[in-house]
C-alpha cells in the first residue's frame, strides 16, 4: 500500500489470515515449528533490530479542526525525537463524517506524513474510537505495533465494547496513549480506562496548547522507537515522557 493513499476501513472487513500461521490438519513438526517461531520473532516490534511502528490515530469531526492543523505542524517532531533512538514508521488513521474511517500505509518520513494530512479537511460526525483499536489490533498480529497514538476530544460510543478492544490490545502489549483535549468527563472516564487496559497513558492538553501536544507526542514517539529505556531516559528532562512513565504499568 503507498504511503500518500489512505484506504477506507469499514465495519465488515476480515482480516486476510496471518502470513506464516502454522498449518491446520496435520501434526506440527519441529521444522513448522522453528519456521513459526522465526516468523514471530520476525514480526515482532520488539525485537533489536525491528524499526519502531506507531499507529498515530485522529478524530477528524468538525470540532477538531483546530488541534487538526496543530497536530500537522507538530507531527515532524515525533521523526525528530526518534532520530538517535532508532527508526520509526507512522500509520496514520482518522475518522470523520459518517461512518467514514481511513489509515494510510506505514510512512518513514514527515515530509509525506504532512503532505497526507495537509489533504484531509474535518468533518462533522460521530466518534469511531472502536475502529480505531480495531484497526490496531489487526496490524499489530499481522505486522506488529510497539504503540498507538489518540488525539481527541470526545467519546459517543459503548464504553464497554471500546473497553473489549483494549483488553485485547493489552494481552498483545499494545499500550494506547490517549491525548484529550478539553474537559469532556465521558470521554476522559473512557480514555483512562482504555489507558489503564493497554498499559498506556491518559493525558489532557489544552485547546490550542502546542507545547503540551508537542511533548506528548515527542515522548510516545520515543517509546515507539526505543522502548521503555529510551521513555525513561527523555522523562530526565521532558514532562510529556514523566507524565506517561509515572501511568504505565
Amino acid at each position: 500500500m503507498s504511503g500518500d493513499s489512505i484506504k477506507p476501513r469499514g465495519r465488515g472487513a476480515v482480516p486476510a489470515q496471518q502470513e506464516g500461521a502454522l498449518p491446520q490438519g496435520r501434526t506440527s513438526t519441529a521444522e513448522d515449528i522453528a519456521a513459526f517461531v522465526a516468523k514471530a520473532q520476525a514480526l515482532s516490534p520488539h525485537a533489536p533490530d525491528a524499526r519502531g511502528r506507531l499507529i498515530f490515530a485522529l478524530d477528524a469531526t468538525m470540532s477538531r479542526q483546530p488541534t487538526w492543523d496543530m497536530a500537522c505542524a507538530l507531527q515532524a517532531d515525533m521523526f525528530r525525537e526518534t532520530a538517535a533512538l532508532g527508526s520509526l514508521d507512522i500509520r496514520l488513521v482518522y475518522y470523520r463524517g459518517l461512518n467514514e474511517c481511513r489509515t494510510s500505509g506505514w510512512i518513514s518520513d514527515s515530509a509525506r506524513l504532512a503532505t497526507l494530512m495537509s489533504k484531509i479537511d474535518c468533518r462533522g460526525g460521530d466518534t469511531q474510537i472502536g475502529k480505531v483499536l480495531s484497526e490496531a489490533r489487526r496490524e499489530a498480529v499481522a505486522s506488529g505495533v510497539r504503540a498507538v497514538v489518540f488525539v481527541g476530544d470526545a467519546m459517543e460510543e459503548k464504553v464497554d465494547e471500546l473497553c473489549a478492544k483494549a483488553g485485547e490490545l493489552g494481552m498483545l502489549k499494545v499500550p494506547v496513549f490517549l491525548f484529550q483535549e478539553g474537559h469532556d468527563a465521558v470521554a476522559e472516564q473512557a480514555f483512562r480506562e482504555i489507558a489503564r487496559l493497554t498499559g498506556g497513558a491518559w493525558c489532557r492538553f489544552d485547546p490550542g496548547a502546542a507545547a503540551q501536544l508537542r511533548e506528548l507526542l515527542r515522548a510516545a514517539a520515543a517509546y515507539a522507537a526505543g522502548g521503555r529505556e529510551a521513555l525513561l531516559k527523555l522523562a530526565k528532562s521532558a514532562s510529556g515522557a514523566a507524565k506517561l512513565i509515572g501511568q504505565m504499568r
